[in-house]
């Protein structure tokens, strides 16, 4: 009968270490407290105003509140997981970015041609296009490195020796 060697190949330690740090867990650690504390205060402030917000306002608090939610959960499932995830935060992050990010930078773009003049409008859509794009980047990062991650890990098992 072969012995099999358990020791973990030295790449995957590493790529596994950065995922299950003490500083990855406490930056969403991070994560998660801004997006509640964020979305707490938006309804406490909503909440405790005297008099009936427009309708526009109230949908705008509940969108801010629907994404510090959105990233609180993101954090606590995070969190609350006791294995490897292999990136998929990182892309699950990603997309929420990318979501909050195209939405914020539409309806920005939208209020600047309503409101504002041809080079306001120009320069709110050449930034919400920018952060778009940063965020798109973001996520085919975070995609790739999920995909390496997981055939190192398909590779480990085929090939345990």
């Amino acid at each position: 009968m072969s012995e099999r060697n358990h020791e973990v190949p030295v790449e995957l330690e590493r790529a596994l270490a950065a995922e299950a740090s003490l500083r990855s867990r406490m930056r969403y650690a991070a994560v998660g407290l801004s997006g509640g504390c964020g979305a707490a205060l938006i309804a406490v402030l909503w909440a405790t105003e005297p008099q009936p917000l427009p309708g526009r306002t109230q949908a705008a608090f509940a969108t801010l509140i629907a994404v510090g939610l959105a990233w609180a959960g993101v954090a606590g499932w995070v969190l609350s997981r006791r294995r490897p995830l292999f990136a998929r935060d990182r892309v699950l992050a990603a997309r929420l970015a990318l979501a909050v990010t195209t939405v914020t930078g539409t309806a920005a773009t939208v209020l600047a041609a309503v409101r504002g003049t041809t080079a306001v409008t120009l320069a709110t859509a050449l930034l919400g296009a920018v952060l778009i794009a940063v965020a798109a980047i973001v996520l085919a990062r975070a995609s790739s490195r999920r995909r390496e991650l997981l055939a190192l890990r398909d590779a480990l098992r085929r090939d345990p020796s």
